[in-house]
């Protein structure tokens, strides 16, 4: 592929009309496969943004691709909030039916691909990173030659601690799980008691309470049951959503027993205290200074949660 494929299987789009390769034509074009619950993703968003408004005036067109992941990602009104609490104002494709992301053989989010005012593609990058290089590629197709744009991620858009990442991505739902310690192991697709194991290993994760493991995400029957991680890494992270109808459900998170003090995350207070509200990513964890292997867990104080996947930073 050497030019920028049609767009025309986007369902519908947000902060825009539907744009075509065509009408792009004379515009330099940033193209961002993305999905709101990626944590790999929302660390990338600060740099998306800035370029975005950095580079407007001069000639930048950029379009996200929200091609989703899970289920809850699939609902309209889920993105158009998303998009407004992410501070995504650039025009974005609601690419349900990958029909975008496979014009493009896309394979991964985050994706990022340049096309010039000719509508070759120019430049592409998966995953994090290579900040300084994307942003001189958008210069050099631009025709200008500038001081990089000063970009913060605050939240979970901060960068990675990776040097203390050795807690891998982790699905919470029968399709991909991995490291499940509950003794008896998953009963796919039913309702079943759990229990935690007497130790966890590092990278083991189990359930307490009455759960449906389903395809992509674990869903609580009632109040108080549990869900633990054993980790090392500064930030733990859950894709949670709450059940149909939109209850809120308030939650406890305790380290290694503890209510988590200063190394609580952006969705919880010191006492551990959090509620789920809606389908996000939530930060669960934020320590500073060492990183050691901890002992993650949260309780949900009503039934309805849904866990999809852990990730860490």
């Amino acid at each position: 592929m050497t030019r920028i494929p049609s767009l025309a299987g986007a369902n519908r789009w947000l902060n825009s009309e539907p744009l075509s390769p065509e009408g792009l034509r004379g515009h330099v074009v940033v193209v961002n496969f993305w999905t709101f619950t990626c944590v790999n993703w929302l660390r990338t968003a600060p740099y998306i943004r800035a370029w975005a408004q950095e580079y407007k005036e001069l000639g930048l067109v950029t379009i996200g691709v929200h091609t989703p992941e899970f289920d809850v990602e699939h609902d309209f009104g889920n993105v158009e909030r998303m998009v407004k609490q992410l501070r995504v104002d650039y025009p974005v494709a609601i690419d349900n039916d990958y029909a975008v992301w496979g014009a493009f053989a896309n394979q991964a989010w985050p994706a990022l691909y340049l096309a010039d005012r000719k509508g070759a593609l120019r430049y592409q990058h998966f995953g994090e990173g290579r900040y300084e290089e994307s942003e001189r590629a958008i210069q050099d197709l631009l025709g200008v030659e500038d001081d990089l744009v000063a970009v913060e991620g605050l939240g979970p858009e901060a960068p990675a601690d990776w040097d203390n990442v050795k807690s891998p991505e982790t699905y919470v739902g029968y399709a991909r799980a991995e490291g499940f310690a509950s003794p008896g192991g998953v009963a796919v697709g039913e309702r079943h008691a759990y229990s935690l194991p007497d130790e966890l290993g590092l990278n083991r994760w189990a359930l307490a309470g009455e759960w449906t493991i389903r395809s992509q995400p674990a869903v609580l029957h009632e109040a108080g049951g549990r869900l633990t991680y054993r980790f090392h890494a500064r930030d733990l992270n859950l894709v949670l959503a709450p059940p149909e109808g939109g209850a809120q459900i308030p939650f406890r998170v305790v380290l290694d027993g503890e209510p988590p003090g200063a190394a609580h995350g952006g969705d919880t207070d010191e006492q551990g205290k959090g509620s789920l509200s809606e389908p996000r990513l939530y930060q669960l964890v934020r320590q500073s200074g060492r990183v050691a292997d901890r002992s993650f867990e949260i309780t949900f104080l009503e039934p309805g949660a849904q866990a999809y996947v852990f990730t860490f930073g």
